[in-house]
């Protein structure tokens, strides 16, 4: 199982500069001003509330375009990640911001060793995060350790009807061909290109994936301490995730263009430490 940890570490040290180069992560709106915030973060606003003086810990923070979001919302942020690449592009980005952001480089089963356990106020998790772990339970455990009593999680993450959904028919159809539950065996994806837009052919191709059920993932929060505090799934993704069937929103929003209410493509998730 430690493999699984080499190759998706190696594919995303090679995207990284792709993807902080590309339009869609939109660092140079980050750097024109100042109140710009992601959209993954910005669609949740209602949701999130306000953080303002929270110490928070972003796990699996990527490139840190959400990270120095939570920051701008008044949160003391920490990023969280265990690609040393994707670290550099986050750092980078941070001082071209002049935002106080700290970066840790760990696999996320390892952060209550590297980070203060019980200190946090707020669990941040983003878009396309738990696909990469093998162990949701586990996952579940390590937010636990991570927050104080009162703490939070909150999560936005593609829904896991979405990731069972075959995006390569050529008719259109919604079939589920992927595991919706959480199984032993990854999912084994080859690969040359990326979510977003970019020239780039990469070399590491091969990644090692995993659903999780959304009764899987909730069971997992609550026993390992959470109380649930919302659950609200989502007809929209904010990336195209299934290619030639979905219609952007003006704010980056993708919906299926027949009938977005058969398909939940994300959902949000919050819970309170007891």
């Amino acid at each position: 199982m430690t493999d699984y940890l080499h190759l998706n570490r190696a594919q995303w040290d090679e995207r990284a500069p792709a993807h902080a180069a590309s339009p869609g992560y939109s660092r140079q709106r980050f750097l024109d001003d100042p109140a710009f915030l992601s959209d993954v973060v910005r669609f949740d606003l209602p949701r999130l509330g306000d953080i303002r003086g929270l110490r928070a810990v972003h796990l699996q923070c990527h490139i840190g375009t959400d990270t120095l979001s939570l920051h701008r919302l008044g949160a003391a942020v920490t990023g969280l990640d265990f690609s040393g690449a994707s670290l550099a592009e986050a750092r980078a980005l941070a001082a071209a911001t002049g935002a106080e952001v700290g970066y840790v480089e760990a696999d996320v089963y390892d952060a209550p060793k590297v980070l203060e356990p019980g200190a946090f106020d707020l669990v941040y998790t983003g878009i396309g995060a738990l696909c990469w772990l093998p162990d949701v339970r586990r996952w579940a455990g390590v937010v636990a350790a991570l927050l104080k009593p009162g703490g939070r999680l909150f999560i936005r993450e593609g829904h896991p009807m979405l990731w069972a959904v075959d995006e390569t028919r050529p008719d259109g159809l919604l079939a589920i061909d992927q595991a919706y539950f959480e199984r032993d065996e990854p999912l084994v994806w080859d690969e040359d290109g990326t979510y977003v837009e970019t020239d780039t052919v990469f070399q590491n191709t091969t990644t090692h994936q995993w659903n999780h059920g959304l009764g899987e993932i909730v069971t997992a929060v609550m026993d390992a301490g959470l109380d649930l505090t919302m659950l609200r799934e989502h007809d929209s993704a904010p990336w195209d995730a299934l290619p030639g069937r979905t219609t952007a929103d003006e704010h980056g929003e993708h919906r299926l263009t027949d009938r977005p209410w058969r398909l939940p493509q994300t959902y949000t998730l919050q819970a309170r430490k007891r």
